[in-house]
This record gives C-alpha cells, structure tokens and sequence, in this order.
C-alpha cells in the first residue's frame, strides 16, 4: 500500500469509511488471527505508566485480557494483582507475544528499540500506538518525527506491524471514565489498515470511546496534544475539526 505524504486525502478517507463500514457488518477479523467470537481479546501493553495502565485497567473491566509490561516488573505485578481478574504481568516480549492486539504506550524515544527487539513478535499484528513525540523528552527522533508525521513515522520505526493511531490527543486521567459517558465522548483515530482500524474500533467502544477516522497514517500528526483534535470533542466535532484539516 502507497501511503500518502500529505494531509488528508479525501477519496482515501472515503474508502476508508466505506471498507470499515463493510467490515463491520460483517464481523469479521479473522484474516488477522481474532476469533470469529470477539466478546475477548489478549492485550499486551507495552509501557504501564498513566496511559498503558489507565487502558489496561478498563479492558480488563471490560472483559479482555490483558497483560502489562514496562522496564518495572515488580510494578506491573502489583498492579495486576490490584486489578484481579483479566490482568497479569510480563516483560515487553512476553506482552507481545501474548496479545492478538499490542498497545505502546511508552516515550516516543523507545521506539526505535522496540521496533528492532521485537519485530518478530510485532509483525502482522494490530498495534495501537498511543505515543506522542515531544522534543524536551524525547530529543531528535521527536523532532524527526514531528517533521515525518507521528503517525507516517511509527509506521517506519515499526516495519511490519498494523498501526491505528489512538489514545494520542486525550488526558490519561480520563480514559478509565469514559465508560460512565459511554458514546459521547469521540476517540479519532488514524491509520491505513480497514481491518486493524476495525479491530481497533471496537476495543475502544469497549471503554466507552465512540472512535472516529480521520484519514491515513499521514493524518496521524494531528493526534497529539497542541493541535485542533486534541482535548475531548464528541464524534460530530471531531468529523467537522477533520474536515477542515
């Protein structure tokens, strides 16, 4: 597939929407390894600070498995041991063999290494990339990746692997309450694979987010703090914020 290097591509955001819609009525994934029952799913989440743990925690609630990985085991432990049910600890290579879907959520800088330490653990899977670039954390790949696209430079840094850009514009603090708002709050998210965004979407219906497509991986570089998507806006405001893009 040919990714655009621009913004947003209005014939390839239509054909986006469409494919999924079709997905969707169909319900099935299984062209990507999930069962054709979807009621569970593995996670492995990699970085288990504010966001990994935030999300792990509700996907656990909700009913998935998941497990959690960081530099910290000992931490990961007790907090699958504090949550309970659905939720257990390993390092970053047991939580992406473990998950059918993987989520990074770690400092932009820990990309490149994630991307060559676990290729083969990655590769074909649906990763969710919740990582944001930020030069005063994460020096020059941040800067590089600002220039690039988050979304068009995750893809580099991690060949192989099925990217949705999500969870990037939105406070940590909030992801395990959206459930009590179930719908009203919208998650956009980006990316160039109609299955991977599909799987994607409804794990995050799955906490109460209503997800919304804003394009390609190249529209990625809108999904982070300091641009018009970032903050809480219902699914209507963020397909008008897109649209003007």
């Amino acid at each position: 597939m040919t990714v655009k290097r621009t913004g947003l591509n209005r014939r390839r955001f239509v054909h986006l929407t469409a494919t999924s819609a079709t997905l969707l009525a169909l319900g099935s994934f299984t062209r990507i390894g999930l069962a054709a029952d979807e009621s569970k799913t593995k996670i492995g989440i990699i970085g288990s600070g504010n966001v990994g743990s935030a999300l792990g925690r509700a996907w656990a609630k909700a009913g998935h498995q998941v497990m959690f990985s960081s530099r910290h085991m000992a931490q990961d432990k007790v907090l699958a041991d504090e949550i309970g049910a659905n939720a257990s600890a390993g390092s970053p290579r047991d939580a992406a063999e473990f998950g059918e879907v993987v989520v990074l959520a770690v400092p932009y800088r820990a990309l490149p290494e994630i991307g060559k330490s676990l290729a083969g653990q990655l590769k074909g899977k649906v990763v969710i990339d919740a990582c944001n670039p930020f030069p005063s954390r994460d020096g020059d790949i941040a800067n590089w990746a600002r220039e690039r696209g988050a979304g068009l430079a995750s893809a580099e840094l991690l060949p192989g692997a099925r990217i949705v850009r999500a969870f990037n514009a939105i406070g940590a603090a909030r992801m395990g309450s959206a459930h009590e708002e179930s719908g009203r709050i919208g998650m956009p998210i980006a990316g160039d694979d109609a299955e991977a965004i599909e799987v994607a979407s409804r794990l995050i219906r799955d906490i109460g987010y209503e997800p919304v497509l804003v394009g390609n991986l190249s529209m990625g570089k809108y999904l982070m703090p300091g641009t018009p998507l970032a903050g809480e806006h219902t699914p209507a405001e963020i397909k008008e914020i897109a649209r003007k893009l």
